[in-house]
């Protein structure tokens, strides 16, 4: 495999993310963030993240979407399969993505916060795939760019491997 981001480089990165995103809040008055993980992917980013952010209040939520099941392109159809276990009204959100691939699932998934009633929705991605975004997703962070390769590591999977992996590398065909 050819890693793309090695652990360190990870690390530092989601320590600029996490005090971006303070900074931001704070100077928006905001003490108070629900964070909503997309299951199952984001889980690592979304620890790592929460434990470098300086918000008073965080509250950890999870949403299970699927576009993928076992494949390496999108279906086009997104799924929800694990709806929140808290209402998202009146709570400021901040969604926070492993990959932002074609944005299908994240525009899903801001349209249905705001729907729900949040009180703001920002987004964070892990890694976005800026050639394939081709919806009205908005992208409030973004850790790295890539490429259209298959990427996996550090919570992005092929088929349920690969997750555990401390660094991002492009699955070989």
């Amino acid at each position: 495999m050819k890693v793309l981001f090695d652990e360190q480089t990870i690390k530092d990165r989601v320590s600029e993310l996490g005090k971006q995103i303070s900074g931001d809040l704070e100077k928006s008055g905001i003490s108070e963030l629900m964070v909503l993980g997309i299951l199952k992917g984001s889980f690592i980013f979304m620890a790592d993240l929460v434990r470098k952010m300086d918000v008073p209040f965080i509250d950890c939520q999870f949403l299970g979407v699927s576009s993928y099941g076992d494949a390496t392109e999108s279906s086009g159809e997104v799924k929800l399969t694990h709806d929140l276990s808290h209402p998202v009204r009146g709570n400021h959100v901040l969604i926070v993505e492993d990959i932002a691939d074609t944005g299908l699932t994240l525009s899903f998934i801001q349209n249905l916060l705001t729907t729900r009633g949040a009180a703001s929705v920002r987004t964070a991605t892990f890694l976005s795939k800026p050639q394939k975004l081709h919806n009205d997703c908005r992208l409030d962070y973004v850790g790295f760019e890539v490429g259209n390769d298959f990427v996996v590591g550090y919570g992005l999977d092929a088929a349920g491997n690969y997750r555990q992996l401390p660094f991002v590398a492009v699955l070989p065909h």
